[in-house]
């Protein structure tokens, strides 16, 4: 179990560091169009500092199987929010983004949901779901991408026609819809991840290789794996990485630790002062989100986000 903990704050590490790798390259690509993929692919590909951020997101994909093999996914989404507090940091350090002082008490009131749900933790294991219906999954993943996609290009459209204001300078686009959108699709992806760790056998590789292959994740993930990249990649090209990414995680984390842990049959801890801790403890992390995605900082003179180039 303490293995499973380890594994996601090395996670944290990973896709905080990722994200904010590639949002600075993204700064020095022309802007990228969610109705042009294939372009929008091919610069990214053929840009060395964001194929690095890439591999330090797929580092956290690889970590994120032993979390969701080892805990449960209830305690696992409270542990993946503590990366805001990294976020936030190197967000402010590398990217120059304004971290306000209600997201320095953000940082602060994660850290004690992180120790909560820690707390929460039964030293003697508990439940971790391994199964839940094909049928049931794809229903959840086609609906969910669906209104990911939806609320993507509602938004989109609603940028480009928004008339410009009478002094001439841009409207500042909000990250929030666009977290949102692309937080449904990435939770697809979180449930595809959670039915492979459980079918990985390390004793029976050609079984779990056969699993794999005629179970409906590794193909869930393809797709989110696509729309996910181009959808997330427009939407920290467009606004700032600190919001984009926690307005994300909000619905990523809501979506897993509720429909997952159902489609899974996870069960919440049965002593009263550890249920106590982890409902806390998910609570207090999912409201600090919650109010950092309803919340948009002014834009400063110069938007650190679109700068020409």
């Amino acid at each position: 179990m303490w293995w499973g903990v380890l594994a996601a704050l090395c996670a944290n590490v990973l896709y905080s560091g990722g994200f904010v790798l590639q949002k600075r390259a993204l700064g020095d690509l022309p802007g990228l169009d969610v109705h042009r993929p294939l372009r929008a692919v091919r610069l990214l590909l053929g840009s060395l500092p964001w194929v690095g951020g890439s591999l330090a997101l797929a580092g956290g994909f690889a970590a994120q199987l032993v979390v969701y093999r080892t805990l449960p996914m209830t305690v696992a989404q409270a542990l993946f929010i503590s990366g805001l507090v990294l976020l936030l940091l190197l967000s402010s350090r590398t990217l120059g983004e304004r971290v306000s002082v209600r997201e320095r008490y953000a940082m602060g009131a994660v850290v004690l949901a992180l120790l909560m749900v820690v707390l929460s933790l039964d030293s003697g294991g508990e439940d971790v779901g391994a199964y839940s219906p094909p049928a049931l999954i794809l229903l959840l993943s086609g609906v969910s991408i669906g209104a990911g996609i939806w609320v993507y290009v509602v938004t989109d459209r609603r940028d480009a026609v928004r008339t410009p204001p009478a002094d001439g300078v841009p409207h500042r686009t909000s990250g929030v819809p666009y977290g949102v959108a692309v937080g449904l699709v990435y939770g697809v992806s979180s449930l595809a991840i959670k039915g492979l760790s459980a079918l990985f056998d390390a004793g029976n590789l050609p079984g779990t290789v056969t699993a794999v292959l005629t179970s409906p994740y590794p193909y869930l993930l393809l797709v989110t794996g696509g729309t996910g990249l181009v959808l997330s990649q427009t939407a920290l090209q467009r606004c700032r990485a600190s919001l984009v990414v926690p307005v994300c995680t909000t619905t990523s984390c809501l979506y897993t630790a509720t429909l997952g842990s159902l489609a899974f049959g996870e069960s919440l801890p049965g002593e009263p002062l550890r249920l106590v801790l982890r409902v806390a403890g998910a609570a207090l992390a999912v409201a600090v989100l919650l109010s950092l995605s309803s919340y948009e900082q002014p834009s400063p003179e110069k938007d650190l986000t679109r700068e020409p180039h």
